[in-house]
């Protein structure tokens, strides 16, 4: 089986992550795209992040009608900061000998690959794959090469999708009242209207 692995905060799940996930399975023939929500996601403050269950419940609306996409929880149930070293680990035991792992992420993050943790531990377990997003330039592959050795073989790097939306802006686009309608699937944003998330705290 030739298995996706699409990480991130998912807050909230968008078309964006919709249209990468689509993209990637198309061109790779992936049977399943996993979506990945973080548990504590080391870029940003936990206070800033909306409750997993949430979050969860987004994505799970969000593919609801797409049986090649599934959601999985295991980085929530882990507790903790989240490295991808670890999931990707615990993700290749779960595979046959003859099964391919792919882990989704944007041209930025390959980018700042080799200051992640144990970077050569995750490509040992799986290929990564690099979707271009706005704002950053193709990466350089002969420069991360010297800084992890065997890098190059183990990534694939697409042109495509350009995907101009972003969670940050969503969450103020809905701050201030504005609609967010073809940002987000619908019934996410019915979601996100019945909970009340994402409005200023007076709001509420």
């Amino acid at each position: 089986m030739n298995l996706g692995v699409l990480g991130g905060t998912f807050d909230p799940v968008h078309n964006g992550h919709l249209a990468v996930a689509d993209e990637v399975g198309s061109r790779l023939n992936l049977e399943q795209v996993l979506f990945l929500p973080a548990g504590q996601p080391l870029l940003r403050e936990s206070s800033n992040v909306t409750a997993a269950g949430h979050r969860v419940s987004m994505v799970r609306l969000a593919i609801a009608d797409r049986p090649c996409f599934r959601v999985s929880t295991m980085e929530i149930e882990r507790g903790g900061p989240s490295y991808t070293r670890d999931t990707m680990a615990e993700l290749r035991g779960q595979l046959g000998a003859g099964d391919e792992l792919f882990f989704i992420l944007g041209w930025g993050s390959l980018s700042d690959f080799p200051r992640w943790r144990e970077p050569r531990r995750i490509i040992e377990c799986c290929r990564l794959v690099a979707v271009p997003r706005p704002g950053y330039p193709r990466p350089d592959l002969e420069s991360l090469e010297r800084s992890v050795p065997g890098l190059s073989e183990r990534v694939i790097i697409l042109d495509e999708p350009w995907v101009d939306i972003s969670a940050s802006d969503i969450r103020e686009r809905v701050a201030q009242g504005l609609p967010i309608t073809g940002l987000v699937p619908e019934a996410v944003e019915g979601y996100i209207r019945g909970e009340g998330l994402y409005r200023r705290v007076s709001e509420r």
